[in-house]
């Protein structure tokens, strides 16, 4: 994926995460353009959530939901599943999105035939990398479809436990699966 590639991803997620919002359920506190206002604060940015400038954001979707997670080394592999491990570290925490991967190639390598498990260790290095190319030298392109498709099973089966166990966040099941799944 292109650096334009991200660009337009993070376009993609700021528009649809919007302006302003402080949901009284919303774990997150007050956001803007999808950034909370605890990373806000992180990164430097001391003025009112109001004011969070566009640009902000964008510099804070690249270098912490991007770049090091290393999802832009997985871009360079699978581009669709780098755009869906962004858009699920963005709402759920990179590491949570890097151990669906983890967790995902664990199950897809067929007891270890086709290439060894590696350690859940929620973060993309060097052997989560070659467990990557292993499984697309095995599967072929198509595999990225279906190894998309099991991060996604994984995300979806993480919001209805959500949904389940803490009963406010049941006011953001239908969005998360209607906007973040498939």
């Amino acid at each position: 994926m292109s650096q334009c590639g991200i660009e337009q991803l993070i376009e993609d997620l700021i528009e649809r995460e919007g302006d302003y919002v402080n949901h009284p359920a919303d774990r997150g506190g007050p956001t803007r353009w999808g950034i909370t206002e605890a990373v806000a604060r992180r990164r430097g940015f001391t003025g009112s959530m109001r004011h969070l400038p566009r640009s902000d954001a964008a510099a804070i979707y690249r270098a912490l939901y991007w770049t090091a997670p290393s999802f832009d080394k997985v871009a360079k592999i699978l581009p669709k599943l780098a755009a869906e491990l962004f858009d699920t570290g963005v709402n759920m925490g990179t590491e949570i999105a890097a151990g669906f991967l983890q967790r995902a190639l664990n199950a897809l390598n067929r007891n270890g035939g086709d290439y060894p498990d590696i350690k859940i260790d929620r973060r993309i290095g060097p052997e989560t990398l070659h467990a990557l190319h292993a499984f697309l030298a095995k599967r072929g392109t198509a595999g990225e479809d279906v190894l998309r498709k099991a991060v996604e099973a994984l995300q979806g089966a993480h919001y209805v436990r959500l949904a389940e166990t803490r009963p406010s966040q049941e006011a953001f099941l239908y969005g998360w699966l209607a906007n973040r799944i498939g």
